[in-house]
């Protein structure tokens, strides 16, 4: 099991992303606490302008974690990181379903 910080804010959107990234990438079960902020001058000093920011159990840090790229290194360097699943946002996009063809009147139209 996987147990990390998660520096947010209420109504921040970038933090349920970035928990939603995590979630998905990790190869384990992973528990977010979160801890507010606002709630704190020192915090809001410290994160106010990185969050989300998200901590291992060491205390390293990784601001802007919303970012597919960094996210999947950070977990990477500690052996948390699921390659299928992240295979599955950077594999090459699906191919267009070709368009049915139809006719109206003898003249033929595409979808």
């Amino acid at each position: 099991m996987i147990h990390l910080r998660l520096y947010t804010t209420l109504g921040c959107h970038l933090c349920e992303q970035l928990e939603a990234l995590v979630h998905t990438l990790a190869n384990d079960e992973v528990v977010l606490s979160p801890i507010e902020i606002s709630d704190d001058e020192a915090l809001m000093a410290r994160y106010g302008m990185r969050i989300p920011v998200v901590m291992d159990e060491v205390g390293k840090e990784l601001d802007r974690g919303f970012e597919l790229e960094r996210l999947s290194e950070w977990l990477k360097v500690r052996g948390w990181l699921d390659e299928v699943a992240l295979a599955k946002f950077t594999g090459p996009a699906p191919a267009p379903s070709p368009k049915a063809a139809y006719q109206r009147h003898g003249r033929r139209f595409l979808g």
